[in-house]
C-alpha cells in the first residue's frame, strides 16, 4: 500500500505561524454565580449533575423575555444551553411547561433534548412530557391531525419515484426527467412559498415542469396523501386562514426556541415567527458560519437580519469550543474569518494538544485513497485506534469513488452515509456502462434498455418492440430490430445503425478511451440537450461524475475487466451497506460534509481540498480551478443564480464545517491532479498561513512545512524546509531568483546529495526508488528549485 506522507503545513503555504486558538477562561457558574443569588439553587443543582456553564452560556440561559439571537459556534454546547434554559424557565421563572415550544430538525436531536430535559433538577417526568420539544414536521403534523387532516404521509422516496415515473410515462417524458430532480425542485418552490399555479410556461421545458408538478399534486390529493413539505405548507395555510387557531397557539406557546436556526428555510421561519408573536419571546440558536444548506432554502441572512426583524433583540455569542483541540479550532477560525457576510466571532479552545493538523499532497484521488487507508490500517493494527474513530469527509458524492473502492479491495469495514446508489449505479453513469456491457454481450437485454434513452427512444416502447421481433426472429444484436420501429424517422434509423457500428468499434478500445469516445460522439450532447437535465441544480456535477468514470476506467485494459470490477464493487458495497443498521459496528465513516454537520469524530480526513473540488468548480468563475465552469448561465433554471461571492462563501463554510468535526486529529488532503488535470491546493487551506490562492498565483505543487513518510514507527522525518509558496534565493552570481518547493526523491545515503524531481503521477505512486548514483534507497521529500 502507498506509504503515508504528510506535512505540518500545506504545500504552498508561506512562513506564517500555524494558527492556534486562544485558551478559554476557566470560570464557570461555580465562580460566576454566588450562593446568595436568587437562582443559585438551580445552578448548584446543575453543577451536581456535571453541568457547569461558562459566562456566555449563563447569559443565554438567564434570558427571560423578548427576542434573543444566540450565536452558537462549533462545539460550543448549544444543546446544553437550550436544555438548561428550558429548565430555568420552569424552575426559576415558574413558566408552565406547556407554554414552552422547542423546535429542531432531526428526530434524534428532539429525542436527546427530551431525555436531557427530563434529567434536569426539579423537573418531573410529567413536566418534561408537557414541554413540546419536537421537530418542525412532528409539531405541525400533530396540529394538522387535531384539526382533522387525515391524509396518509407519503414519505417513501421509492414510492414517490414510482408515481412520478408513471406520470412522466403518461406524458411521454419518461426519458427526459429524473424523479429526484423533479422532487427537489418542487420542494424548493414550496419551502419558498411559491404558488405553483403561477409558474411561467415560456418554454416547452417550463410548461412540462409545471404540468408535472400540478399532476403530482393532483395525484396526492386524489389519493388522500401528503408529503413532508405538505405538512408545513398545509399548516401555514391553516394558520393564515384561521386567526382564532393561530391566536390560541400564540397564547399557549409563550416561549419559543428554534434550534439549528441557520438551517431554517423561509416557510419554517415564517411559521415560528407567527407562533412567537406578539410576545416575541423567541430564542433562535444557530451559527451563520455553518449555513451550508442554501440549496434546500436555508439562508444565513435570517441570522444576519435578525435585528432588522426584531430591533430590540439581545445577542449572545457562545464562543468557547469544547470539542476540538486549540490547533483545530485555530485553523477553523482562520479559514472562516475570510468570509465577509457573517457575524464576527473568534472561537476559544479548551483543549491543548501536541498533535497539529496534517496536510497531504497525493498525486491523484487514487493515491489519496491509498494513503488515507495506509494511515487508518497502521493506526488500527498498532492498537492506537478503532475503525470507528475515523471519518472521511468530502465535498461531493463522486469524490468518494476511489476511497470506497480502496475500502472494498482491502476489506476494511465501512459505512457510507450518502446516496444509496453506488457510483456506478448513478443515472448519469449507467448508460455508458450499459454500452460497455453490450460490447461484451450484444444480447444483454437489460443493457439494451439502458441505452435507448440516448437514442431518444422510449424505453418501454422500444424494448416491447425488440422482444416482439425476437419472437419472430432472433438476432445476434437485437438493437438492429429498432430500424423497423414504425414511428422512427429516417434520421433516427440512421442513428441506430451508427450506434450499432459504434458498439462494434468500442470492442477494440480500452474502457477509458471507449468512454471518452462515447462522450464526444453523442453522450455529452445528449446530457446537454435532454430537457430534463436542465432541472439539475448543478450541471457541473454531471460533467464531474463522467470525468470520474473516465478516471476509474483508466486502470483497466479491457472492457471485460472494467465491467467485472464494477460488478464486484456493487456486490461488496451491498454487503458493507448491511453494517449501516448496526450502530455498534466498528466501521470507518464515509460521508459528504453536508451529512456530517452536527457530528464529531476523533479523527477526520478531509479529502479533495483542491481548487475545483473544494471550492467546487460550480462556485468559481470560468477558467478558475481544476475544471472550467462551463455553460454557467444554464446551470440553474429553477432557482435564482447566486453571485460568485456568495457561492464561494458557502464553499468556505463547507470547509469550516468539515474541519470543526475533528476532535483530536485532522488530516487535510489536496490531490495534485484531479481527473487528469492539475489541481492547486485549496485557497481555503492556504489562506490561514498568509498564502494567496495558488490557483491565482500559479503555484502548482509548491511546498512547505516538515514532512514525514510513515513507512513504520522508525521512519525518518524529512528535514524541515523553510517555506513559502514562492521564495527568493541567491544565484551563484549574487542575483536574486524566485524559488518554489517541489516533491522529490532524496537519497538516504550519508554523503550522497543525489535527488530527482517527482514529475508525474505514476512516479509519485512508487513506494521506493533506488539512487541513480549509489543505488541506495531514496525517500520522498521536497527540494527548492528556481521557478
Amino acid at each position: 500500500m502507498t506509504p503515508w506522507i504528510s506535512y505540518n503545513t500545506p504545500l504552498g503555504a508561506s512562513g506564517k505561524p500555524i494558527p492556534r486558538a486562544a485558551m478559554a477562561p476557566a470560570k464557570t457558574t461555580k465562580d460566576l454565580v454566588s450562593d446568595d443569588q436568587s437562582d443559585a439553587f438551580y445552578f448548584r443543582a446543575l453543577e451536581s449533575r456535571g453541568i457547569a456553564l461558562n459566562a456566555r452560556q449563563l447569559e443565554a440561559v438567564r434570558h427571560f423575555e423578548g427576542p434573543i439571537l444566540t450565536l452558537a459556534g462549533a462545539g460550543s454546547g448549544k444543546t446544553s444551553v437550550l436544555v438548561a434554559r428550558t429548565g430555568y424557565l420552569m424552575t426559576v421563572r415558574q413558566v408552565p411547561p406547556a407554554n414552552i415550544l422547542l423546535v429542531t430538525f432531526s428526530s434524534k436531536a428532539a429525542a436527546e433534548m427530551k431525555q436531557r430535559i427530563a434529567g434536569l433538577p426539579g423537573i418531573t417526568s410529567r413536566m418534561a412530557q408537557e414541554v413540546q420539544a419536537r421537530t418542525f414536521h412532528s409539531f405541525f403534523l400533530l396540529l394538522l391531525r387535531k384539526q382533522g387532516y387525515s391524509q396518509e404521509i407519503f414519505s417513501e422516496t421509492r414510492y414517490q419515484h414510482i408515481v412520478l415515473k408513471r406520470l412522466l410515462r403518461e406524458r411521454g417524458l419518461a426519458d427526459d426527467y429524473e424523479p429526484e430532480t423533479i422532487l427537489a425542485a418542487l420542494s424548493s418552490y414550496k419551502m419558498n412559498l411559491v404558488d405553483l399555479s403561477g409558474l411561467p410556461e415560456r418554454t416547452p421545458d417550463e410548461a412540462n415542469i409545471k404540468h408535472i408538478f400540478m399532476q403530482y399534486e393532483q395525484w396526492k390529493a386524489a389519493n388522500d396523501k401528503m408529503d413532508f413539505d405538505d405538512i408545513l405548507l398545509f399548516a401555514h395555510r391553516l394558520l393564515k386562514e384561521s386567526p382564532q387557531l393561530l391566536s390560541s397557539l400564540q397564547n399557549r406557546f409563550r416561549y419559543v426556541m428554534n434550534d439549528e436556526f441557520q438551517d431554517t428555510n423561509k416557510l419554517q421561519y415564517e411559521l415560528v415567527r407567527m407562533i412567537a408573536a406578539p410576545q416575541n419571546n423567541l430564542m433562535v440558536v444557530g451559527d451563520d458560519d455553518q449555513t451550508i444548506y442554501t440549496f434546500q432554502g436555508a439562508s444565513h441572512e435570517f441570522i444576519l437580519q435578525f435585528h432588522t426583524e426584531y430591533p430590540g433583540a439581545k445577542t449572545v455569542t457562545l464562543d468557547i469550543n469544547y470539542r476540538s483541540t486549540a490547533s483545530i479550532v485555530g485553523l477553523g477560525n482562520e479559514i472562516i474569518r475570510h468570509n465577509t457576510q457573517r457575524k464576527s466571532k473568534t472561537l476559544l479552545a479548551t483543549r491543548q494538544s501536541t498533535e497539529l493538523p496534517q496536510y497531504m499532497r497525493p498525486g491523484d484521488t487514487d493515491e489519496e485513497a491509498q494513503q488515507v487507508l495506509s494511515r487508518i490500517r497502521q493506526e488500527v493494527e498498532q492498537g492506537k485506534r478503532s475503525y470507528s474513530d475515523f471519518a472521511v469527509l468530502y465535498r461531493s458524492a463522486s469524490s468518494s469513488r476511489a476511497m470506497l473502492e480502496e475500502l472494498v479491495v482491502h476489506n476494511i469495514p465501512f459505512v457510507h452515509y450518502g446516496n444509496v446508489d453506488l457510483f456506478y449505479e448513478q443515472w448519469a453513469v449507467r448508460p455508458l456502462i450499459d454500452h460497455l456491457r453490450l460490447v461484451l454481450d450484444r444480447r444483454n437485454f437489460e443493457a439494451l434498455g439502458g441505452i435507448l434513452q440516448t437514442l431518444y427512444i422510449n424505453r418501454d416502447r422500444g424494448m416491447e418492440f425488440i422482444h416482439r421481433c425476437e419472437k419472430v426472429k432472433k438476432k445476434k444484436g437485437p438493437l438492429i430490430h429498432l430500424r423497423e420501429l414504425p414511428e422512427l424517422k429516417d434520421f433516427q434509423k440512421d442513428k441506430v445503425m451508427e450506434r450499432i457500428k459504434l458498439i462494434h468499434m468500442l470492442s477494440d478500445m480500452k474502457p477509458a478511451d471507449a468512454i471518452r469516445h462515447m462522450r464526444r460522439s453523442f453522450y455529452d450532447a445528449f446530457m446537454e440537450t435532454a430537457d430534463g437535465r436542465s432541472l439539475t441544480a448543478h450541471k457541473e456535477m454531471l460533467k464531474e461524475t463522467l470525468d470520474e468514470l473516465e478516471a476509474s476506467a483508466k486502470r483497466f485494459d479491457t472492457a471485460a475487466k472494467f465491467v467485472e470490477h464494477i460488478d464486484h464493487m456493487t456486490e461488496m458495497h451491498q454487503a458493507m451497506e448491511q453494517l449501516r443498521s448496526d450502530p455498534g459496528a466498528d466501521t470507518v465513516t464515509l460521508m459528504t460534509i453536508h451529512k456530517a454537520k452536527g457530528l464529531e469524530f476523533p479523527v477526520v480526513f478531509v479529502i479533495g481540498a483542491s481548487e475545483g473540488i473544494l471550492p467546487h468548480s460550480s462556485a468559481l468563475e470560468p477558467g478558475e480551478g481544476a475544471a472550467k465552469n462551463e455553460k454557467r448561465e444554464k446551470r440553474e433554471k429553477l432557482q435564482p443564480q447566486e453571485d460568485s461571492r456568495a457561492a464561494l462563501e458557502e464553499e468556505r463554510r463547507l470547509a469550516y464545517v468539515a474541519i470543526t468535526r475533528a476532535k483530536e486529529e485532522l488530516i487535510i488532503s489536496s490531490p495534485a491532479y484531479y481527473r487528469g488535470k492539475k489541481a492547486h491546493v485549496s485557497r481555503f487551506i492556504l489562506a490561514p498561513f498568509g498564502a494567496a490562492s495558488s490557483a491565482a498565483n500559479g503555484a502548482g505543487s509548491g511546498g512547505g512545512g516538515s514532512a514525514s513518510a510513515a513507512k513504520g514507527p522508525s521512519a525518518r522525518p524529512v528535514p524541515a524546509v523553510r517555506s513559502a509558496y514562492e521564495r527568493t534565493g541567491q544565484q551563484r552570481g549574487g542575483s536574486p531568483t524566485k524559488l518554489v518547493t517541489v516533491q522529490a526523491w532524496l537519497c538516504t545515503a550519508e554523503g550522497c546529495a543525489a535527488w530527482s524531481r517527482i514529475s508525474s503521477v505514476k512516479e509519485g505512486k512508487l513506494a521506493s526508488k533506488a539512487c541513480p548514483l549509489c543505488q541506495s534507497p531514496m525517500r520522498r521529500g521536497t527540494r527548492d528549485v528556481p521557478v
